[in-house]
């Protein structure tokens, strides 16, 4: 049974206490209640946000959904879009967002919230998933699950972006795995996490085949895709959409543009509307958000704000009426039988790809560190804080010994399986690496200097549940591989008051987009073993 969205559109304007969560079965999206399929017509809201997602990792953030006055007055204005669904890229969780999701809901129109935030965020160029990033992202799923209008997570945006970083992937995907455990051990609603993809020649295939294999408990729950190819007055097949769309066309998960707009040609005249909602792509896609809605320094503005007043340009006069005529037909999700069901299947590594699918890294267990910690009698000197005193010791730890003290914080699986504590922090990491050390020169007292950088401490007796069992999976050297589903560390046994389990590492190193330190340690690793090296780095 087919049905036309213009009715439909009615009830996503209409002003509910809560919106019907949107659901996913298949490859398409549906409203949970009622079963009517979902497309978006959506619109990236976000200030200070490039294309592709891109920021300035060193400066702050503004978070849109906090803003209660500039979010209510452009509700406004994405009601004249016919605005469904927008994307935010960067949000604060420890503010209060209810009045501008209410007001979102009230107007039908959904969000769909990246994980990330320029300063902690899966870094292409040194990727890891580890506990700083976990906190926050569990942290945004907390605050934006208690909404119904919240659509969906990206777990990342843009991270692999060429064949020499491919790699970062797997950390990617890792951070999908633990995204969507902890919506299930947390007893949340269905939540779908994805991943939102540039438009490379060269890996988009081997991408979107990675982020879809394997176990449907590590796959993505749905594919963006930022796409920039119909500019002006271009066609189906002169864009490439048509290419796209028949790759797209046995993918068993919703695929939709997260970003598009090409504005090689302004004003954007937005005629590629009437194909992403036409009867050539609607059976593939669930359609798309527009970059962006406020105008600044790259020119892909609709509207733009000067002292709090709004003044629409000619894109956003352009993309009103295309998207005035949008009528997508859908199916009713009773009447719908998904028949793409298969996995994609998993690229091989090769030159063109370097992120092996199985095993994927280490799932995050804060706890594993926490207890970890405890354990070890040799740790880092409370003096030692910056990002060069860490990176230096990394640099000579990791270059002792063909590497082997740092096997067990190993990101690189190239060289070796990963390391069982390679998703705690840094400081931790590095506890562990002077500790293997030290037991390794017998427990010698000098073995524990590093001309005072490591200290000697008293190994706890650890009380927090399951440390035993956790410390044994990990085994002696790190290398082992730890069970269950990522968690939060719930405190383990207090020591003689030397460093022990911190939930973060000082200084600059809360976060994982940072350039020096061990996030940046090649810097400091000139001198060290290269072997060595190899381990900590990709």
């Amino acid at each position: 049974m087919k049905f036309t969205l213009a009715a439909s559109a009615l009830f996503a304007a209409t002003a509910l206490a809560q919106v019907d969560p949107i659901v996913i079965k298949g490859n398409k999206f549906f409203y949970k209640t009622n079963g009517t399929q979902f497309f978006m017509r959506g619109v990236a809201y976000q200030q200070g946000v490039g294309q592709g997602g891109s920021t300035d990792s060193s400066s702050d953030y503004s978070d849109p959904l906090a803003d209660t006055t500039a979010c209510k007055r452009d509700i406004e204005y994405l009601k004249k879009l016919r605005t469904n669904t927008i994307r935010v890229y960067a949000i604060d969780p420890t503010k209060d967002h209810k009045v501008c999701m209410t007001a979102l809901q009230d107007a039908g129109i959904y969000v769909v919230a990246d994980l990330s935030e320029p300063k902690t965020s899966i870094n292409r160029e040194d990727p890891e998933w580890n506990t700083p990033l976990f906190e926050r992202y569990t942290a945004v799923i907390d605050e934006m699950q208690q909404y119904t209008n919240t659509l969906g997570f990206f777990a990342g945006n843009e991270v692999s972006n060429q064949k020499n970083n491919t790699f970062a992937s797997a950390f990617v995907k890792a951070a999908v795995r633990d995204s969507k455990s902890y919506i299930q051990s947390k007893g949340y609603r269905e939540i779908g996490v994805g991943y939102a993809t540039n438009d490379d020649a060269d890996i988009r295939e081997d991408l979107a085949n990675f982020f879809d294999c394997g176990d449907r408990s590590d796959a993505i729950d749905f594919w963006g895709y930022n796409i920039y190819s119909w500019c002006g007055k271009s066609s189906f097949t002169k864009s490439g959409f048509d290419v796209r769309t028949e790759e797209f066309s046995k993918y068993d998960v919703p695929v939709f543009f997260a970003e598009y707009g090409c504005n090689e040609v302004r004003p954007r005249l937005f005629t590629e509307v009437g194909a992403l909602y036409g009867s050539q792509m609607t059976d593939v896609w669930s359609g798309g958000i527009v970059y962006m809605y406020h105008e600044e320094d790259n020119k892909f503005g609709l509207v733009s704000v000067s002292g709090g007043k709004v003044t629409p340009n000619d894109d956003f006069d352009n993309l009103s009426k295309e998207i005035a005529k949008a009528t997508p037909t859908g199916v009713k999700m009773a009447d719908y039988k998904p028949t793409n069901t298969a996995a994609a299947k998993c690229p091989s590594v090769d030159s063109n790809w370097g992120a092996a699918s199985d095993p994927l890294p280490p799932v995050v267990n804060a706890q594993a560190c926490s207890c970890m910690m405890d354990s070890i009698s040799c740790t880092v000197d409370d003096s030692i804080s910056s990002d060069k005193q860490i990176g230096n010791l990394f640099g000579t730890v990791c270059g002792m010994d063909e590497g082997k003290y740092c096997a067990g914080i190993n990101r690189n699986h190239t060289v070796g399986p990963y390391g069982a504590y390679g998703m705690c922090t840094p400081k931790e990491q590095l506890a562990f690496a002077l500790n293997a050390y030290y037991k390794a020169q017998n427990k010698a007292a000098d073995a524990c200097n590093f001309k005072g950088a490591a200290t000697l401490k008293k190994a706890a007796t650890t009380t927090a549940a399951g440390c035993g069992a956790l410390l044994k999976q990990a085994g002696d050297a790190g290398t082992g591989t730890l069970s269950g589903g990522a968690a939060a560390a719930t405190g383990g046994a207090k020591n003689d008051g030397s460093s022990s389990s911190e939930g973060a590492a000082p200084g600059g190193l809360t976060v994982s987009h940072v350039s020096v330190g061990y996030f940046g340690v090649a810097v400091y690793l000139v001198g060290a073993v290269a072997s060595g090296a190899a381990m900590i780095l990709l």
